[in-house]
């Protein structure tokens, strides 16, 4: 069964650790390829794996192409139906899809603000009333799941699922930006930074040389997002 995954710059592209989780999840030997973003080569080879131009994309077996990281989840549970991707429970599945599709569609003001960036680090931003709105809500997201289908964590259902494949780059934008969680939110931040295959990621991210300006913020900057 051979199965690539093409994806960009581990240090900037959220997305691509996304689906990239995934494919580590099924335990399945696997090819990456990597396409530096916001560069001639990119766009030049990206639509031979990928008909929407962007990353992540799946291969699997040389012919069936998978784009999008939500779609790579649940192709990839069922190449793997033995590992855990959802809850089995009605009202714990039916959550887990839906704050996964609401990461997937939403949080727009933290996403433009605060871009994915595995290597920076910065303390004392203030947010903009935007930024604060979405903080807040994935705040609340996070400690009702936990909250309510945990299950002694310490991830949001449990064991590490694909609502935490979703979320792995937003605990990676918090972190990176300095910004205050609720004690729960900030345990499980920490439990996500930890897991193996998102450690693993930020390894592998310390050796790119390459600096995507796009997602570089201003080092002078006091505030995430305009008031």
């Amino acid at each position: 069964m051979a199965l690539t995954i093409v994806i960009g710059n581990k240090t900037y592209s959220s997305w691509s650790l996304r689906g990239w989780l995934a494919v580590r999840h099924t335990g399945l030997a696997f090819k990456e390829v990597l396409l530096p973003l916001d560069t001639p080569e990119f766009h030049e080879k990206i639509r031979d794996y990928s008909p929407s131009g962007f990353v992540p994309a799946l291969i699997h077996n040389g012919t069936t192409k998978v784009w999008d990281s939500l779609a790579i989840i649940d192709y990839c549970a069922r190449l793997a139906p033995e590992k855990y991707w959802w809850p089995e429970n009605d009202a714990a599945f039916g959550f887990a899809r839906a704050m996964s599709a609401e990461m997937h569609s939403g949080f727009m003001a933290l996403r433009r603000a605060a871009p994915f960036n595995t290597k920076a680090k910065y303390t004392g931003l203030k947010l903009s009333p935007a930024v604060a709105a979405d903080v807040k809500r994935i705040d609340a997201l996070w400690s009702e799941a936990i909250d309510k289908f945990g299950d002694g964590g310490p991830y949001l259902f449990g064991g590490f699922s694909a609502a935490d494949m979703m979320f792995a780059p937003v605990v990676g934008r918090f972190l990176t930006y300095g910004i205050s969680l609720s004690p729960t939110a900030m345990a499980y931040a920490m439990a996500v930074r930890s897991h193996p295959g998102v450690s693993e990621w930020y390894d592998a991210a310390r050796a790119e040389t390459m600096v995507v300006a796009m997602d570089e913020i201003d080092p002078a900057t006091n505030m995430l997002g305009s008031e």
